[in-house]
């Protein structure tokens, strides 16, 4: 019968055959059952081995065969294995322990979760959200027990906000791959502790450069585990937004000062001072050429924020290291606040910035998929607890190995 070759070529079944099929109850019913005196796996150590008795008949659910529901009647066997030294039950080749769904319907289910949100996924399919959250655990299980850790590289690491309120979540990158590596709740020293704890072996060897932004708990957590020739590298783009903050609160200051003689003059001009000039359209350019003749102080700081850029272009740590010490007495002696606190900040963390130079290694990746983390937030529409987050991270963004001898039913 066509039917039942069709479901041992998805199942890819050898010591188990269907016995019988039939239609009842608007859904397709496939009774299998396994060839008589054929040694058995043992489902814990693999082992083959003869069989022994039968367990009670399970129903297993199958991938809908032309939207028509499919369910597995199989009563799996004992086998007595002389390595385990008892009676175990067998490898099921077409399900994973007592999972009630096949391995074809879990890796259908989990590859669907990645493109649409869950509960359309249980609505296409006519299961419960609990198992899609299932399917999806059982993908993410396989691929963090198969993936290869030990040849990352470069890894970036930044907080992502998950919901309102300020609650964030601490998420590792290995930026060459473009893959999260790891995610925690919070962003505190012990979030980042908890990363190193798991991953730092597998790191040690393979790993040349961190990438991350100058909040002092990452930077302590990560001097404390990685080895000394890993360089720690300050994110080039978190720095160029400080400055950026630092020009607009002079913009500000000086909008409050002209507000009772020119209350106009600023008006609309905030990203006039933020843009590159070759980004300006021909009225914002126009207009800065009318500014930059009225001796402004946010001129003085947009003149400054320009020639910073400047110091991206220098190729060898010593000469970057001089200019910026340039640059430094230009911005302490501007008599611009903003601008002072961002120097001194520069000079605090001068080392991981000229690191730059040595590894040039940027979190741009990292904020491209903070944004798609993001979208997998809003597309289902949010998650209640921390675990289901994770779960949808790894899946989506984790680049997890499927088995191979899989069919694909999508």
């Amino acid at each position: 019968m066509l039917l039942k070759r069709i479901l041992k070529k998805t199942l890819k079944v050898k010591r188990h055959k269907v016995v019988k099929v039939d239609y009842s109850d608007n859904q397709l019913n496939f009774y299998l059952d396994v060839h008589k005196r054929r040694r058995l796996p043992c489902g814990t150590c693999q082992t083959f081995a003869p069989q022994r008795d039968r367990l009670p008949q399970r129903q297993i659910k199958h991938v809908p065969l032309w939207g028509i529901p499919v369910l597995l009647h199989y009563r799996p066997v004992r086998v007595s294995c002389p390595k385990c030294g008892g009676p175990r039950v067998e490898d099921i080749p077409f399900t994973s322990g007592k999972s009630r769904m096949t391995n074809g319907l879990v890796w259908t289910l989990s590859s669907m979760a990645k493109l649409l949100p869950w509960q359309t996924v249980s609505q296409m399919f006519n299961v419960s959200w609990n198992t899609v959250q299932s399917a999806v655990k059982q993908a993410v299980d396989y691929g963090m027990k198969h993936r290869d850790t030990g040849k990352v590289i470069y890894i970036g690491i930044d907080e992502v906000s998950r919901r309102k309120g300020h609650t964030y979540m601490t998420v590792v990158y290995d930026l060459e791959e473009k893959r999260i590596l790891w995610s925690g709740q919070g962003r505190k020293k012990e979030t980042l502790e908890a990363f190193f704890k798991e991953h730092g072996n597998s790191l040690k060897g393979s790993l040349k450069a961190v990438c991350c932004d100058m909040w002092q708990s990452y930077i302590d957590v990560v001097k404390e585990h990685v080895d000394e020739d890993v360089v720690l590298v300050f994110d080039k783009f978190h720095i160029v937004q400080h400055l950026n903050q630092a020009v607009d609160e002079v913009r500000k200051q000086e909008a409050i000062t002209l507000k009772k003689d020119n209350p106009e003059l600023l008006k609309k001009t905030r990203y006039i001072w933020l843009k590159n000039p070759e980004n300006l359209t021909d009225k914002q350019r126009a207009r800065l050429g009318y500014l930059e003749k009225l001796n402004l102080k946010v001129n003085r700081a947009y003149l400054l924020k320009e020639s910073f850029r400047d110091f991206w272009d220098y190729r060898y740590p010593a000469a970057a290291k001089k200019y910026l010490a340039k640059w430094f007495w230009w911005a302490t002696h501007s008599r611009l606040e903003p601008l002072r606190d961002f120097a001194w900040m520069l000079r605090k963390h001068q080392q991981g910035i000229i690191n730059y130079f040595k590894c040039r290694v940027t979190n741009g990746v990292t904020e491209g998929m903070n944004n798609k983390v993001k979208t997998i937030v809003k597309r289902c529409y949010g998650f209640r607890t921390i675990p289901t987050l994770q779960l949808a991270l790894y899946h989506c963004l984790g680049k997890l190995p499927e088995p191979e001898n899989m069919h694909k039913f999508v």
